[in-house]
């Protein structure tokens, strides 16, 4: 459970705001459930179709297509590198969701949704910061799938649907910590109750999503796998790997980096041959999923 003391603000006035926040935002996510503000409602309507073994292609062309800039979104997506590797392009919006299948549409229904956000009333003076936390989603996730299919594993559409949701926590306390400014001015105290909360905002948010326990875990606390544990990888352990590597400008560094002896590392049979094969190959998939992510 976090810790809402945090460490001791080395501003003595910052004390009772620290407090205070801790007070709200205990109360917030202790409510039945708590939401992000102007948070679209397509969102849940797709996760909603999508939950029903049953649904078809059509019935979610349907939904979607009441939001045209969605629409856009998905035929980019669709017709990147990752998504579209022979080159051939699709136009209509049934044929881009049979492409990419139910998984990735309800990511890229996320992507929308957080872009469309940015713009209401209640995140307005927070732009920076949340460009900030929406571009390392975004790189998160591709790297995520690049990283999944590098290792021939099945669940690169979850990696990255887990990578994007896990922008959710961290905009809730964003939001929260905005109504104290002198926190937000403070860079070190900002980013330690980031540190602190955003995994538990993120679950409290997820928990209605019927996300799967796995893409759950990723997605609100994937530093987590920080841990030693037997068995296979997990989503966890993949997006914990990504969160890694998006931080290397050359793939020389790898050499040098001491994250590759982790356990997201040995599990994943990942060394330095291997992480830089990532980075080069994938580049070009990487960068095209990164575009069609991006607002």
């Amino acid at each position: 459970m976090p810790n809402p003391e945090l460490h001791a603000p080395s501003n003595l006035a910052i004390g009772p705001a620290l407090a205070e926040f801790t007070r709200r935002i205990s109360v917030d996510l202790a409510a039945a459930p708590p939401e992000l503000p102007s948070f679209p409602d397509v969102v849940l309507r797709v996760r909603q179709a999508l939950s029903r073994d049953e649904v078809t292609v059509d019935e979610v062309v349907r939904i979607v297509s009441a939001e045209p800039s969605l629409s856009v979104r998905l035929l980019q997506l669709s017709n990147s590198t990752a998504l579209n590797p022979s080159g051939q392009r699709v136009t209509t919006l049934r044929a881009a969701i049979a492409r990419m299948g139910f998984t990735v549409a309800r990511s890229a229904t996320v992507v929308f949704a957080l872009s469309q956000m940015r713009r209401a009333e209640a995140w307005r003076g927070l732009e920076p910061q949340f460009r900030d936390i929406w571009e390392s989603s975004a790189r998160l996730a591709a790297t995520a799938h690049a990283l999944a299919r590098h290792c021939r594993r099945p669940d690169g559409d979850q990696a990255m649907l887990a990578g994007m949701l896990s922008a959710v926590g961290r905009l809730f306390v964003l939001i929260r910590v905005s109504a104290l400014p002198s926190l937000l001015a403070d860079a070190a105290i900002y980013d330690e109750i980031q540190s602190v909360w955003h995994a538990r905002a993120g679950r409290a948010l997820l928990m209605r999503w019927e996300l799967g326990a796995e893409v759950l875990d990723a997605a609100s606390d994937f530093d987590n796998a920080h841990s030693p544990h037997g068995g296979r990888a997990t989503l966890s352990d993949l997006l914990l790997a990504s969160h890694h590597l998006v931080r290397i400008a050359d793939a020389a560094e790898l050499r040098a980096a001491g994250f590759l002896e982790a356990p997201p590392f040995l599990r994943l049979g990942l060394d330095a041959d291997g992480a830089a094969a990532v980075l080069t190959a994938s580049a070009a998939e990487i960068a095209s999923l990164r575009a069609a992510l991006a607002d």
